[in-house]
């Protein structure tokens, strides 16, 4: 990384160099054939020296060693035929900060835009975003998105030339999911949703259908919410045995040939297990809530995306409880959920105590931000590096199984801001202070630190505090949760977590056995050599107890209904 960025003698020196050598200048402009009418967005330009795939796919956070150079910049009403110049101020790129710093040699070269729409929000905001087109805010994959054919070029320092990209392909609508006797899909228009963004909000969930629904028409059922990433379908569920002709692949996270048939086997155990006579029968439902920011909205209300915690909790539940035939009473709700889902299990469980029975919250992303990751948010000063008397260490980001630094915490950001300014890459630090943080005024979210420098603002982190620091919440709130959540909460992380989420859970978990009046009575577990997502299994090797989500917490769930249940309570049309 160019960290001479940060000192003021350095700074002058990179941008006097980059004036002496500019690097290539690359236009990109679209036709009329792909889109007649002007278009707001961000160019994003890849250069890539592996030429297997198209550079647009090879664009990840897992690891800074694996991703091509990357360059973005945002355009405003840009006309077919017009050409946008990127190369100057206003274009960032990572891990070369600009087009001068890339190194001689042949590239792969590709652009995508990624377009924006104008949102009038409820609370005065103009401001553009990239919406949601059914594919998990996704630039490289979103439907309507231009991109340009990849082309081979070579880079001379000495001799720079001219590269013209034109966005001359569009990519195509996503199939929506049919449904099957088992998964039914709805979706509904959210009028709190709508009511904030100022045009309709939709939110859709896949639900999972209990063996015998159709013959036990007097049945009702528990619910589990599965939160987690953008859903594609109902997770982990296959009726038919594993493809005997699926060419086996190679998990580097795992470190397994063959996972995908190791994943389709799961799956198609998991169908027996779910139809099969003595198990208990419930609802499990994976909702789609995507927006402008991310591939879902945290499930909570925020000043940035939303009253989405409510329009889930009070639209959506319900209506899959009318519709499905749910018990619909808290006794008979829990949630559960790994990494973002992990986070959400436990935020829904906090925000919503009455409603549900128990969170199961297995790798939560940050659930005390005295450790957002490896940065305490209330003390440090800087997020990207710790600084000594004389030298600084940067903070890693992303680790493997072996403690090995992929990425640092500068790395992710600077990926971030590439790919969209103003919270908008899509990304997962943008999202989080798209959730947690404040309205800017600018009508974008107020930033955490800055993206740059990484200097830290005190004021939006005591907003984070006070809203969705959730072991603060609880302790902070504990007169009034505790006889609500005692019982309810369940957190697991491995110790070798890959996003250093595993402090976080250390900092809860003390918090947690200082409560009193009533104990919170619930578990706190680590994985001893796990990594990310590990949840809760201590048997079972984590590739696999990651595919086990809805039936690895029944005992536990059964327990409770067990225990909790009113008097009267329907305990026994749903156990046929």
């Amino acid at each position: 990384m160019l960290r001479g960025l940060f000192g003021g003698l350095a700074a002058a020196v990179l941008a006097a160099g980059a004036a002496q050598a500019a690097g290539p200048a690359v236009s990109v402009s679209f036709p009329a054939s792909a889109e007649a009418k002007a278009l707001d967005g961000r160019v994003i330009l890849i250069f890539s020296k592996d030429p297997q795939s198209e550079p647009r796919g090879q664009v990840t956070p897992e690891s800074a060693l694996r991703n091509p150079f990357v360059f973005g910049q945002t355009v405003d009403g840009l006309k077919p035929g017009q050409a946008v110049t990127l190369g100057g101020a206003a274009t960032f790129g990572w891990p070369a900060r600009n087009l001068a710093n890339l190194k001689a040699g042949e590239y792969t070269v590709q652009a995508v835009l990624n377009r924006y729409e104008t949102y009038h929000r409820a609370d005065g905001a103009v401001i553009k975003l990239p919406p949601d087109m059914g594919e998990g805010q996704q630039w490289a994959s979103k439907p309507g998105n231009l991109y340009s054919t990849p082309i081979k070029v070579t880079i001379d320092p000495a001799h720079p030339k001219p590269i013209a990209l034109s966005l001359a392909n569009k990519i195509g609508p996503i199939t929506p999911k049919a449904d099957t006797p088992y998964i039914k899909h709805i979706r509904i228009k959210s009028e709190r949703l709508s009511k904030f963004w100022g045009r309709p909000v939709y939110l859709g969930a896949h639900i999972l259908l209990p063996e015998g629904f159709e013959a036990h028409p007097d049945a009702h059922y528990p619910l589990m919410v599965f939160h987690g990433h953008f859903p594609n379908d109902i997770s982990n569920f296959r009726t038919t045995p594993p493809d005997p002709d699926l060419k086996p692949d190679y998990s580097e996270r795992f470190h397994l040939a063959g996972y995908n048939r190791i994943q389709q086997q799961q799956a198609y155990d998991f169908y027996k297990r779910w139809t099969s006579k003595d198990f208990p029968r419930f609802l499990v439902i994976e909702i789609d809530h995507a927006n402008p920011y991310f591939d879902d909205s945290y499930a909570v209300n925020s000043a940035n995306l939303g009253p989405y915690g409510d329009a889930i909790n009070y639209e959506l539940i319900p209506e899959v409880e009318k519709r499905f035939r749910g018990l619909a009473q808290g006794w008979a709700r829990f949630t559960y959920g790994g990494s973002t889902g992990g986070w959400e299990a436990l935020a829904t469980q906090v925000f919503y105590p009455d409603m549900y029975n128990g969170a199961f919250a297995a790798c939560p992303d940050p659930i005390d931000f005295r450790a957002y990751t490896v940065i305490n948010l209330y003390k440090d000063k800087n997020a990207y590096a710790l600084q000594g008397q004389a030298a600084s260490v940067e903070r890693p980001a992303i680790r493997n199984y072996l403690g090995e630094t992929f990425a640092t915490q500068r790395d992710s950001n600077y990926l971030e801001l590439a790919l969209g300014d103003k919270s908008r890459s899509g990304g997962q630090y943008d999202i989080w202070q798209a959730v947690f943080g404040p309205r800017g005024a600018d009508g974008y979210p107020a930033p955490i630190f800055d993206k740059v420098s990484g200097d830290i603002d005190p004021k939006v982190a005591a907003y984070w505090r006070e809203n969705y620091d959730l072991s603060y919440i609880m302790q902070r709130d504990w007169k009034t949760l505790g006889p609500k959540l005692a019982g309810k909460v369940h957190i697991y992380v491995g110790r070798g977590d890959n996003y250093f989420l595993t402090d976080a859970v250390f900092y809860t978990e003390e918090m947690l056995n200082g409560l009193k009046d009533p104990a919170y009575g619930g578990e706190v577990a680590y994985g001893a050599k796990d990594e990310h997502c590990w949840n809760g299994d201590p048997n079972t090797p984590n590739a696999y107890s990651r595919l086990h989500y809805n039936f690895m917490y029944l005992p536990k769930i059964l327990d409770r209904i067990e225990k909790s249940a009113p008097p009267g309570a329907d305990l026994k049309s749903w156990r046929y």
